[in-house]
Formats: structure tokens, C-alpha cells, sequence
């Protein structure tokens, strides 16, 4: 379909210029459609296909969802009229690749303006398949049994003439009925009339089918058909009479053979995802007829491939409905043809190359395109596919050829405040207000929303959120979302509408919109995390965006730090951007972004960044604790002690919400020197807020006793998922693996599991690192490639800046030697040990080394043990002879 541009053509005088409409005919969904039909035909025609089975995984569907708005009405009427009659199929639509199969093509408006129910539904389906021109005595029976109990007294025939359905779809089916009825009583050899023997016929065609006669020979091949006619005819069993017409189907002689295509449009209306009975008759449908095929079209996604609606719905899971199940959860299947295919597609804005192909044939001259590729690059890309934007570009495009001046692409880096205009044009005051406020969201509720404009109803918003372009994604924390170019628009164009916002106005929007925020984070649960990084990426950056205090976000980033599981906020502060922070929010952004990316950066650079934070001044004196803190322990990772003491006393003499935790810092500081007593004494006052059984841990590891050291580590596991701190539970663990990796305990793969298990929730290198470390303990003195795993964790360590760990894996690296009795390689780890630990901290892992070799000193130790130094020495060598033992015991004794 292509005509005139008029409004282009009238905004030129060169007459060189071809201008014509750029028509978007949905080919994509047109061929998507299609092809899953035609698997379909190929799956219904193939030997082994039985309509009765009701086990089998169902594939007949496709769904095309999108927001309100967009199309899909439409283009469920047009696969309607183009499966129905080629005629009307448009030019650009390719012919199906079917050549034999017959197409009965039925649409059924599920819209609360049609008045859908099931009755109708089901209704409409058989009248369709009137067109087959012979009765379907199954199910025929079935429904006049149902009709003469449902609607005594009403004629069926009446019932169609009045809906408008006999009009629809001819009046063939009362006599159809008619006839089977009569068909089946002659079988039966009944007396008296048909008409008001139908009890008496059901009763009589129970019997004889139980029975096996010979007279009902035709019916006795559907299996549920007595089961069917003796259950009670109401509204639920009426929903399973689809299985009837499937078998009826089947057993259709070839040259009156076809397959119905129905296609349910406007599900959304149906009801709603806490209300599903409209929703469950209509799957059975579906389930039940697995030789027709169903075109679904809605607002969202069918969640029929979701396992969380089981007992929802009867039929549920990506085993049941590979097509509708999401890609990383539809199973692995190769019986076909293509069971796992995505059958559900987005009808949305065009695609880059849509855009591309709209903007090519807009304005053309001699059949070339007269806007570039380069230009039809930058306009595509900021379009986001919406059709407006387009047009409104190809306009700015003539303007800018008007005033004399060429065109290019930097020109189209440009927001249109037309955009705007255009958008609230038919919307009311209300909803205008609720539009702008959102703008300051990401994503948002109706609630937000409400709060946000400032509105005592929800009315304005829900109408709004109604608009095609909100969009929707129902599984998220907030579902909506304003359309990308739509929220970058209204934010950033100069609004020139009657109604449009002053700055001022502008600030009290953010100002409710972050109180909003505040509130729903407050409202919320405990341990909610989703909803607590969600609040602070979106409060963060409202407080930044329009210099607001801090207010809320000081607890939530509490809150945020206390659990270690570092979250990506995906922030980009404003030192960043324009060089120095200007705003509490810009440093509290710069002080959270630093510490969630202190997990995949060097220590180093970590230290610089929480410097300059505090060099700032912005923030208040808690949270610049906060980062004081936080810049001492990357520079004990470092191997930078004093100047972490330095940090740790500071914020442990402030008497602040991390003061247990600089205290727990001191003491990690003195088991780092080697006072091993002076760290047991202080662990012993840090009590649950210092970690106190962590750090009890971490000082008995080292002196060879390793039940104690784990039996400290379970307990701080246990004393974090009590206080629902899933961070410090999986470091616990992480250490409670290492140190059971030393042992020949049977446990200790169990350990390193569980330890790989809690850190996949969160995201603490260190830990990590640490239980890595853990598998390479458990494996050591086997050939199970132990050096070259080391040697590649080493590289990796190292670029992180994590200096003790790099320390810990060398470590462990001895500990292999050793057990091998490999006395270069015991050396070569001892001169990296002694590299490692010059400045005198973690020094003792030198001593640890020849403890485990037992061989003598270099030099005596300088570390206060907690016993007898000969007592650490027999425990560290002990370790080594057992492994020994268990590796010798058998050639698959140490193989895990």
C-alpha cells in the first residue's frame, strides 16, 4: 500500500522529489505466523500424531502481544481475511508454503465489548467447522445434551439468530445436530420422536459404548465420549467438549479435511492474572484440540510456560508449552518439528531496519533515496522505532533543504518538542500531569505514578498507563515504563504546550517522586533487596538530577552495605560527567558505585576513588565513615597496614554504625602481624555486629587447628542467615571450604558446594577467590592439573590487587609441594611467600610453609602462636601425612 505524501509534497518546490507514504505491512509477524502453521500441518498430517492424546506437549500456538494501541486487532482481522480468501492477502505478504491443506480461519473477539463467555466461544468454533458440511455426531450429542439442560425451553437455533452468530456463520448447525441425534437413535433403534429423546438416547449410546456394541462401532473409537456424556452438562464440562471436535477432526474423510485456524484476539480482556477461570476453559481449548491452530493476541506475553501457574491453570511449564516458555527455561527437545521455537512475538515499534526502510522510500529522487544511510542511521537509532519520530524527522529533513541548508546527521541528534505536543494531545489534564511525573521514573507502579503527580485518585494513571506508548513488563518490580524517546523527550525538549512545566514545577514533581520512592522502600520488607536497590538507583539519581537532600538514601545505603552482596546500581555520578561532585547525591553516587565495583577493579584504583569521595566534604559525617572505612580495608588488601590502621582507628575511636566493624579490621590487622593472642582477645569483645566467630576463624586456621577453626566458620554461617545477611554467611562459608580443604574430611566437596551455592546470590570476589582456592586445596598432590589451575588463578588475583589472597593461594600451592615431597617447587613457593609478605604481614605463612615440609626455620618466628610453636608446626605437617596417606591408600583415593 503505497499513495501520496502529501505534507511532504506541498513542504518542497523541487518536483524532482518523489514523495510517497512508507507503508509497514507486518511481513515479520505475517511469515512468523505462518511458518509455525505450517509445522503445524506437517506435525497434524504425520503417522504417529493422536488427536486423544492429552500428555503430549502442545505446540499449535502462536501469541502476538504488544501494548494497546499497536495493531494487533488489526492484524488478527487481516490473518483472518488472508488465510480465508487469497484475495486479501496484501502484495508484500508472501503465499504460505501449503498447497493441499484446507484453512477454516475463525476470529473470536474476546474483547468485554463482544461479550465473550465460554458458551459463545466454543459456539463459534463448531459453527465454523459447519462448513466441513457433515455432523459431528460426538460432540453434537454432547452439546444438545448440554443446551436442553443449560437452556431449557431455549431453542439453539433462536440463541444463534440473536447473538448474531447464526448471521456469522449460516444456519447449518441446528440441522447438523438434528441429524446426528437421529443418525445415532436409528443406530440404537430407539422408539418414538427424536426430538425429545435426547436423554433417552445418551443414556441408551452410554450404555451401548460401555458395552463395546457393534452398532456404535463409529462412536466407540473416542475413547472419552461415554465418560463426557455421563458427566454433569455444565458450564466446566462444556469446556471440555473442544476433545470431541479434535477426535471428530481426525477422523474427517480426507477430501473433506481442514484444519481450523482460531484466532483469539484481545486476551487481555478476558480477566486478569489473579482472576483465571475465562482463562483455563480457553487453555483447555487449546490443549484439547491440538489439530487446530490458535493465533493469540494480547497485551503481554501468555504465561502458559511458566511453572509458577501451576494449579493456576491445568496445562503449565516449558515441558508442557515449549513455543511459550522463555528461552533459558524451554527443555531441550528433538522429536519436532521444532518444539522448543519461540512461539510468542512482540508486535511492537518498527525494527532498525523497518526504520531504515521507512525513511528510504519517504523521499526518494529517481528511485534513489534522498535522505543518506548515515542520516537514516542516527534518526533510526534515536527513534527507538517509534513511527512518530520518523515522520517527524523526514520533516525537519525538508525544513533544514528549505532554509538552503544541507543536511546531516549531527542535525538529527535532536528532540522534538512536537513530540510532545503530539503525545499529550488526547490525553486530559490529569493524565498529562501523570505523564511528566513518570518521566522522572525508570520504571514506575500506579502507585508511584499517583504520588509522583501529586493526585488523590488513581484513575489518572491507570488510564494512562493504558496508552501504547507505556509499556509493560508484568514481572518486574515496577511494571511500566515510559517509551525510551518519549521519557528522553518530555525530560529533555522545550516544551511549548499551554500546560507545560516551569522548573519549579519540575522540582516538586522530583521532590514527591522521591518521598514516593522513600515511602515504598520503607513499606517494604526487611530483606527485600530487590526493592531496596531499586529505590536507591532511582532515588539516587532524582536526588542528583535535581540536587535534593539525601534524606532516605542515608538508611537505604546502610541498608545496601550491610549485606555485602554489592549489587550493580548502575550509576554514573556527576564527578564523572562534569568533573567534580556538586551534591551530596553526585558523592553518595560516586561512594556506592565505587564500593559494588570494588569486586571487579583493582584495589588500588578502589582506594583512589573512595579518597577522592571523602575529599569532597558532601557528605555527612556517617557516610563519610562509611567510606574512611571501606578505603582501609582495600588498603589492607593492598598490604598497605599502617595506613589502614591509620583508617580502622579513626572510624572504630568515632563510635559509628561501622565502629564493631574497624574494630573487627584492628583485629584482623594484629592476626595480619602475627599477634595471634592480641586478634583471639579481640575477637572475643566484637560480639555479632563485629563478626566476632569469623574472626576466631580466621586467627585458628592458621595455627593448624582446623575442626576448631570450621566449627567457628559454621557458627558464623549460621549467626549471618539468622540476622538474613546472605553476604556475610557466604564468606563465612567460603573460609569454613578452605579450611576444610586442608583436611582429608569426605566433607570437604559438600563444603566448597554449598560455599559456591550462597556466593552465587551475591557478588564478593574475595570469597569467591577464596573457595576457588578451596578446589584447588582439596585436589592438592594429585595430577589433576593443580599447577596450571594455580598458575592461571594467580594471573587473575593479581589483577585484582588483592595482595593476602595472592598470599593464600601461594599458600596452598606449598601445601601441594609439600604433600609431593617437591622440594624445588616447595622453594620456589616459600621465595614468592617471602615476596609476598616482606613487609612483615602474613609473614607467618612463610613459617607455615616449612611447618608443612617440615623443615627448620630461616629465621625464628615472629609471631605469637597460640600454642607451643612445635604444637602449629606437628598440626601443619600432620595435614600433609594425611593427605599423603589418603593419596596412597588407592590410585582414585584423592579423585573428587
Amino acid at each position: 500500500m503505497a499513495g501520496r505524501d502529501l505534507r511532504a509534497l506541498f513542504s518542497t518546490n523541487d518536483r524532482t522529489l518523489d514523495t510517497a507514504e512508507a507503508f509497514t505491512n507486518r511481513q515479520g509477524q505475517w511469515e512468523f505466523a505462518v511458518a509455525a502453521l505450517a509445522e503445524h500441518l506437517q506435525l497434524v498430517s504425520g503417522p504417529g500424531f493422536d488427536p486423544e492424546d492429552v500428555e503430549a506437549a502442545r505446540n499449535n500456538v502462536v501469541v502476538f502481544h504488544g501494548v494497546g494501541g499497536i495493531g494487533k486487532s488489526t492484524l488478527s482481522r487481516k490473518f483472518e481475511a488472508s488465510l480465508a480468501d487469497p484475495e486479501h492477502r496484501p502484495a508484500q505478504w508472501r503465499a504460505p508454503a501449503w498447497r493441499e491443506a484446507r484453512i477454516l480461519p475463525v476470529r473470536i473477539d474476546l474483547a468485554r465489548s463482544a461479550s465473550p463467555d465460554v458458551e459463545k466461544v466454543v459456539l463459534s468454533v463448531r459453527l465454523a467447522l459447519a462448513a466441513l458440511g457433515r455432523p459431528l455426531p460426538a460432540f453434537d450429542l454432547a452439546l444438545r445434551r448440554y443446551w436442553e439442560h443449560q437452556h431449557p425451553g431455549e431453542l439453539l437455533e433462536d440463541y444463534l439468530n440473536r447473538g448474531g452468530l447464526a448471521a456469522r456463520f449460516g444456519k447449518a448447525l441446528p440441522q447438523q445436530m438434528q441429524s446426528a441425534l437421529a443418525d445415532v437413535a436409528q443406530a440404537l433403534m430407539l422408539p418414538g420422536t427424536v426430538g425429545s429423546a435426547i436423554g433417552q438416547v445418551t443414556g441408551a449410546l452410554v450404555g451401548a459404548l460401555r458395552e463395546r456394541r457393534q452398532t456404535v462401532r463409529a462412536l466407540a473409537g473416542c475413547a472419552r465420549l461415554a465418560d463426557l456424556l455421563e458427566s454433569e452438562p455444565d458450564l466446566d464440562t462444556l469446556s471440555y467438549y473442544p476433545h470431541l471436535l479434535a477426535w471428530e477432526l481426525a477422523r474427517t474423510p480426507p477430501a473433506k479435511r481442514a484444519t481450523p485456524v482460531i484466532l483469539l484476539d484481545a486476551f487481555e480482556e478476558i480477566g486478569d492474572r489473579t482472576h483465571r477461570d475465562f482463562e483455563r476453559f480457553l487453555q483447555r481449548l487449546v490443549w484439547l484440540m491440538p489439530n487446530a491452530f490458535f493465533v493469540i493476541t494480547g497485551r503481554s506475553r501468555l504465561q502458559w510456560g511458566d511453572e509458577a501457574l501451576r494449579g493456576q491453570l491445568d496445562f503449565t511449564g516449558p515441558t508442557a508449552w515449549p513455543g511459550l516458555a522463555t528461552r533459558d527455561t524451554a527443555p531441550a527437545r528433538t522429536e519436532s518439528p521444532a518444539p522448543g521455537r519461540e512461539r510468542q512475538m512482540l508486535v511492537g515499534d518498527f525494527s532498525f531496519e523497518d526504520s531504515d526502510d521507512y525513511l528510504a522510500r519517504r523521499l526518494s529522487v529517481d528511485g534513489r533515496p534522498l535522505i543518506d544511510e548515515g542520516i537514516r542511521r542516527v534518526i533510526g537509532q534515536r527513534s527507538h522505532g517509534l513511527p512518530l519520530y520518523l515522520d517527524l524527522s523526514v520533516m525537519r529533513f525538508l525544513d533544514l533543504r528549505r532554509s538552503g541548508n544541507t543536511p546531516r546527521p549531527a542535525d538529527f541528534d535532536h528532540d522534538f518538542p512536537a513530540l510532545i505536543a503530539r503525545t499529550l494531545s488526547d490525553l486530559t489534564a490529569p493524565e498529562r500531569n501523570v505523564l511528566r511525573s513518570v518521566s522522572l521514573f525508570s520504571s514506575f507502579d500506579i502507585t508511584l505514578a499517583t504520588r509522583a503527580a501529586g493526585l488523590p485518585r488513581q484513575a489518572p494513571a491507570l488510564r494512562l498507563v493504558e496508552r501504547p506508548f507505556v509499556r509493560e513488563t508484568p514481572f518486574e518490580l515496577w511494571p511500566f515504563h515510559l517509551h525510551s524517546l518519549i521519557r528522553a523527550t518530555i525530560r529533555g525538549a522545550d516544551d511549548q504546550t499551554d500546560d507545560r512545566w516551569s522548573p519549579a514545577d519540575w522540582h516538586q514533581a522530583a521532590g514527591r517522586a522521591f518521598v514516593a520512592l522513600g515511602e515504598q522502600w520503607r513499606d517494604g520488607s526487611d530483606h527485600d533487596r530487590l526493592l531496596l536497590v531499586g529505590c536507591l538507583r532511582q532515588g539516587l539519581a532524582i536526588a542528583r538530577d535535581f540536587a535534593l537532600g539525601l534524606d532516605w538514601l542515608t538508611e537505604a545505603a546502610w541498608t545496601y552495605v550491610g549485606d555485602s552482596v554489592w549489587e550493580p546500581l548502575d550509576l554514573v555520578a556527576g564527578a564523572e560527567e562534569e568533573g567534580a561532585a556538586v551534591t551530596a547525591a553526585d558523592a553518595l553516587v560516586e561512594l556506592l558505585s565505587t564500593l559494588a565495583r570494588r569486586q571487579h577493579e583493582n584495589r588500588a584504583r578502589t582506594a583512589e576513588r573512595l579518597l577522592a569521595v571523602t575529599d569532597t566534604g558532601l557528605l555527612p559525617a556517617e557516610l563519610s565513615d562509611m567510606a574512611v572505612y571501606y578505603r582501609a580495608k582495600a588498603q589492607r588488601d593492598l598490604g598497605h597496614t599502617e595506613e589502614s590502621r591509620q583508617g580502622m582507628r579513626l572510624v572504630a575511636d568515632g563510635g559509628g554504625r561501622l565502629a564493631p566493624s574497624a574494630r573487627r579490621g584492628l583485629a584482623h590487622l594484629s592476626r595480619l602481624a602475627g599477634d595471634f593472642t592480641t586478634a583471639l582477645e579481640a575477637a572475643e569483645r566484637l560480639g555479632w555486629e563485629g563478626r566476632h566467630h569469623r574472626v576466631v576463624g580466621d586467627v585458628q586456621w592458621v595455627q593448624g587447628d582446623m575442626p576448631l577453626a570450621a566449627q567457628a566458620f559454621g557458627a558464623a554461617r549460621a549467626e549471618g542467615e539468622e540476622h538474613g545477611k546472605s553476604g556475610e554467611a557466604a564468606m563465612a562459608q567460603a573460609m569454613r571450604a578452605f579450611t576444610l580443604a586442608f583436611t582429608s574430611e569426605p566433607s570437604a566437596d559438600a563444603e566448597i558446594d554449598l560455599g559456591e551455592h550462597l556466593l552465587a546470590q551475591v557478588d564478593l570476589r574475595a570469597a569467591t577467590l577464596d573457595v576457588r582456592i578451596a578446589a584447588l586445596l582439596r585436589d592438592a598432590g594429585t595430577d589433576v592439573g593443580v599447577e596450571e589451575r594455580a598458575q592461571a588463578l594467580a594471573a587473575e588475583i593479581s589483577a585484582s590487587g588483592l595482595l593476602f589472597i595472592q598470599a593464600k593461594l601461594e599458600l596452598a600451592r606449598a601445601f601441594h609441594h609439600a604433600i609431593r615431597d617437591d622440594q624445588a617447587g616447595l622453594a620456589s613457593s616459600v621465595s614468592r611467600l617471602r615476596e609476598l609478605t616482606r613487609e612483615g604481614y602474613y609473614a607467618y605463612y612463610v613459617d607455615i610453609a616449612h611447618f608443612m615440609a617440615d623443615l627448620p626455620l630461616d629465621t625464628p618466628s615472629r609471631a605469637r602462636w597460640l600454642a607451643e610453636q612445635r604444637t602449629v608446626r606437628q598440626r601443619w605437617r600432620a595435614l600433609v601425612l594425611d593427605r599423603r596417606t589418603l593419596l596412597a591408600s588407592g590410585p582414585t583415593a584423592g579423585a573428587r
